[in-house]
């Protein structure tokens, strides 16, 4: 969203004095207004902030590390670098809302029955929440500086962790997510970019040391060194941006996680300093904290709609969605749930039935399986394919 102004009300010859105290105030204005709209963190940067970036994409992009995600190589110019993105932006104002669980996550995955939902997910998408919220600031910053002002949360190619770590919001740890000294991992990101000079804050140094606790933490590997992640093999990219079958090899790695992943977020030594959320709609949902398996197995396209009405889960709809509940079934052991695969073998969506076939091949004994396999009639490319890999 972009907020312009034809009107500037600060000359280009005013005396360095007043330029500074200009800057100031705008400054102070607009962390005023960031704490008014409750988010726990504001801290300004430049576009030029982040040199780095250009170079750090392009090896990842390179790489392979983005796996089907193909916006990242068309955006990459823009992306790594702001000034590409808006030629007229000179300050960066990044933003941090608190979501911090209120336990830690990581203690669903001891219940098989069960489907763990990442933490972020677990109730109103925050881009509907961030984003409302930067619109009023951005409009009353606009009006007060008599300048032009764009917002973004995942909207747009902007690199919001460089961004927030050069801002001082944090750093990137080695699992190259943000890491907040007084909120752990727990932080969503928004952006204002302005055509206003402001103050600029310093950045943050690493505090990671030796730590390699987010590291060990994968359940799939998916760092292949320090501060450098490959989403082919991360369960959040696979269960969230990843379409098709997932790759028999990482299934069982999976294991409950249904959508996205905490696990290198919450094993992070700084959470012990992190709040839990206090924003309502940043709070998890009672029935999204620990749903099962089961229930989420039964779930059309028109049910899945609206149990996750204004939810982020929702955009990968249905079908992926149910993809992701089979895996976990499959990993599951729990042989109460062979009923409901064995009903999704019948459904209109190629990949549900591909995943339900392996669930099955997991739950079932092996007889059964192979009697089943039998008795099939030739399927579609996906479905034929997993059929095989079962060995029927």
């Amino acid at each position: 969203m972009r907020i312009s102004t034809s009107e500037k009300t600060h000359a280009p010859s005013a005396s360095p004095e007043k330029q500074a105290e200009r800057k100031r105030k705008l400054s102070a204005f607009i962390r005023e207004q960031a704490q008014a709209q409750g988010f726990d963190v504001c801290r300004v940067t430049l576009p030029t902030s982040i040199p780095q970036a250009p170079a750090r994409l392009a090896e990842f992009v390179s790489a392979g590390h983005h796996g089907t995600m193909a916006w990242m190589e068309e955006t990459q110019e823009r992306r790594g670098d702001p000034r590409a993105l808006w030629i007229e932006v000179r300050s960066i104002v990044m933003f941090g809302l608190n979501y911090g669980p209120d336990e830690d996550p990581r203690g669903l995955l001891e219940r098989p029955d069960r489907a763990a939902i990442s933490v972020y997910a677990r109730n109103r998408d925050y881009h509907d929440v961030i984003k409302g919220r930067l619109k009023e600031i951005a409009t009353r910053f606009a009006a007060r500086a008599g300048e032009d002002v764009k917002v973004f949360v995942d909207t747009a190619p902007v690199m919001e962790k460089p961004l927030a770590a050069a801002a001082g919001l944090g750093w990137q740890g080695k699992h190259t997510n943000l890491v907040s000294r007084s909120h752990g991992s727990w932080l969503f990101l928004g952006s204002l970019f302005t055509t206003a000079e402001l103050e600029i804050d310093a950045p943050e140094r690493d505090h990671c040391g030796s730590c390699r606790a987010c590291l060990d933490a994968c359940p799939t590997n998916a760092f292949p060194s320090p501060y450098q992640i490959d989403a082919r093999r991360c369960i959040s990219y696979l269960t969230i941006e990843h379409k098709g079958p997932i790759a028999p090899e990482l299934r069982p790695m999976i294991g409950n996680r249904i959508y996205g992943c905490d696990d290198c977020l919450a094993a992070c030594p700084w959470n012990k300093f992190a709040a839990s959320a206090s924003e309502m709609k940043l709070q998890a949902r009672e029935d999204l904290k620990e749903p099962t398996i089961a229930s989420l197995l039964e779930l059309d396209d028109a049910h899945f709609r609206t149990f996750f009405s204004g939810s982020p889960v929702k955009r990968i709809g249905r079908d992926r969605f149910v993809r992701n509940v089979l895996i976990a079934a499959g990993n599951s052991g729990e042989t109460d749930l062979i009923a409901p695969c064995l009903r999704l073998l019948s459904d209109p969506s190629e990949v549900v039935r591909a995943m339900a076939i392996w669930a099955l091949s997991r739950l079932m004994e092996r007889q059964d399986f192979a009697q089943l396999a039998a008795q099939r009639q030739t399927d579609m490319p996906l479905v034929e394919a997993e059929w095989q890999l079962a060995g029927a």
